[in-house]
């Protein structure tokens, strides 16, 4: 048996035993239970490869054919998919969950933003943690937490902020602090270092609506799902093949280089990954086992996707389950300490499941077909997929937004 050691989102950690040749899923389902946690899909297990990197645990594979000591790997809850609007979150648990996100990226300089959103998201932590503003409170907990980089200069900022929340529940503040951090520029981005043809060095990033090629903190290129053809990697080199009304304006394929083949393969699994949560309707089926010799990546994501997610989430009628907050206090008053509803009204009766609010990537089912799961092949290393016809039909219209 194994030991495994997951660290959660509120520094928590807890030892889960799991047998030898347990696959990913199953440490994965296993945190997820702990927690209580429906709208699990949202989430994901990192740690430290062996290479250095920052990687994924890979549901659908062995644990110890993934990691050499899984016993001194200290396995990280995060969020993993960042929906363009966590106004789809219906549970208020999975709401409290990025909100422990965005607090960990806040203080660890990874959600970079204006002093004045800054001072807003922390105004809205304190008042989830502590309740209503007091000043005496706020300057001591200020004094003795850290949630900015650049904290003392903010706060004067943060406590003003604070104390126009008066009133407001945990709940409430987590639902607003969502909201918030999901106008920012760098909300949900993770960038991988990399460098372009010319030996610039960039940052590549995935999100909801496709590839993006960032300068620092700076997005200078937005590759849509609908304009990329295929993602592939050949060792340490990554690269974007356009669709042919889109590469007349420019080279046919974008070629990127990263610091090495691992890190470039890890980066393009989170690309499959992305494109299938975000853009499939349903989970893509495995491909079947070549009796004499296999070609080609077996990788494919693993899970709901957010279209089936908000689909159950409107057909269920579960009621939330209880859960503890680490940070609460007594100054709440029994209004505010009750268990609260659900804030936000059925987004199933605001958005047609289908849509999933990706203004900006028309989804391929208004085109009277659904994205195709990924097709996969390698040659000479290099792994790639190609969209779904739906999807080249729709990049037909997109060559006016390419820049």
């Amino acid at each position: 048996m194994l030991h495994l050691k997951v660290q959660f989102l509120d520094d928590s950690q807890k030892i889960f035993v799991v047998d030898q040749k347990s696959c990913g899923k199953g440490l994965f389902n296993l945190t997820c239970s702990h927690l209580n946690l429906v709208e699990k899909e949202y989430f994901g297990l990192e740690f430290h490869s062996q290479a250095g990197n920052q990687v994924w645990l890979e549901p659908l594979k062995p644990i110890t054919k993934q990691v050499k000591n899984p016993k001194e790997v200290l396995f990280k809850f995060m969020v993993k998919f960042f929906p363009v609007d966590p106004g789809h979150l219906r549970e208020e648990l999975t709401r409290y969950l990025f909100t422990l996100q965005i607090k960990k990226d806040l203080a660890q300089g990874r959600l970079p933003c204006s002093d004045k959103s800054a001072a807003l998201l922390v105004s809205h932590l304190l008042q989830s943690e502590l309740g209503d503003f007091h000043e005496e409170t706020d300057q001591q907990h200020l004094a003795t937490h850290r949630y900015l980089p650049n904290q003392e200069y903010l706060d004067n900022k943060i406590m003003h902020y604070h104390r126009r929340h008066r009133g407001k529940t945990p709940a409430e503040s987590d639902a607003q602090l969502l909201d918030v951090a999901r106008k920012l520029e760098m909300y949900g981005i993770r960038p991988h270092p990399a460098s372009d043809g010319e030996g610039t060095q960039i940052n590549l990033a995935v999100t909801h609506m496709g590839v993006l090629v960032l300068r620092g903190n700076t997005k200078i290129n937005t590759f849509n799902w609908s304009k990329i053809r295929k993602l592939s990697f050949k060792r340490k080199h990554f690269l974007i093949k356009l669709h042919a009304n889109i590469s007349e304006l420019c080279k046919d394929t974008l070629e990127f280089t990263m610091a090495s083949r691992d890190t470039c393969k890890a980066f393009w699994k989170t690309c499959v990954e992305y494109h299938a949560f975000f853009r499939l309707s349903e989970e893509p089926k495995s491909k079947p086992k070549a009796l004499l010799c296999s070609k080609g990546s077996s990788f494919r994501y693993s899970g709901r996707t957010q279209r089936q997610l908000l689909e159950h989430g409107r057909k269920a009628k579960m009621k939330s389950l209880p859960f503890e907050r680490k940070h609460y206090t007594s100054r709440y008053d029994e209004r505010q300490c009750r268990s609260s509803p659900d804030l936000l009204t059925d987004v199933s009766k605001q958005v047609s499941p289908p849509g999933i609010s990706n203004s900006s990537v028309p989804g391929p089912w208004h085109c009277g077909a659904r994205p195709s799961a990924l097709g996969l092949d390698e040659e000479d290393e290099e792994v790639s997929f190609a969209t779904s016809a739906a999807e080249e039909r729709i990049s037909r219209g997109a060559s006016k937004y390419f820049t």
